[in-house]
């Protein structure tokens, strides 16, 4: 899931790409029948910019999953500490886990 802005151009609508979701989007619609697994790393892109960029990954996230909770979403939210963008140890730790949530009560 993107949660920042990289939309080329510009979308009147979202002027800050992705990072409306969290900030608009979910909180001004009706909640949807759906788990999100939300997994972001400690170092991933940019986190160390500004919030008035929108390009600040981590942030994006813990207020995605800010957003999420106030929804009522079932939702599960992982912050990787030390741990890079796309970081293949986490993405090893953390698939298996997350494939059984997302998919538990489905019928085989």
């Amino acid at each position: 899931m993107f949660v920042v802005a990289q939309e080329s151009p510009e979308n009147p609508k979202s002027p800050h790409g992705a990072w409306e979701y969290h900030a608009h989007f979910i909180l001004e619609s009706e909640a949807e029948p759906l788990r999100i697994w939300l997994e972001v790393s400690e170092k991933d892109n940019g986190a160390n910019r500004a919030e008035e960029s929108y390009h600040n990954w981590v942030l994006a996230d813990q207020r995605m999953a800010a957003a999420l909770k106030a929804k009522g979403y079932d939702y599960r939210y992982v912050f990787a500490e030390g741990a890079g963008h796309n970081d293949g140890k986490v993405t090893r730790q953390t698939l298996p886990e997350a494939l059984v949530w997302l998919w538990r009560g489905y019928a085989i």
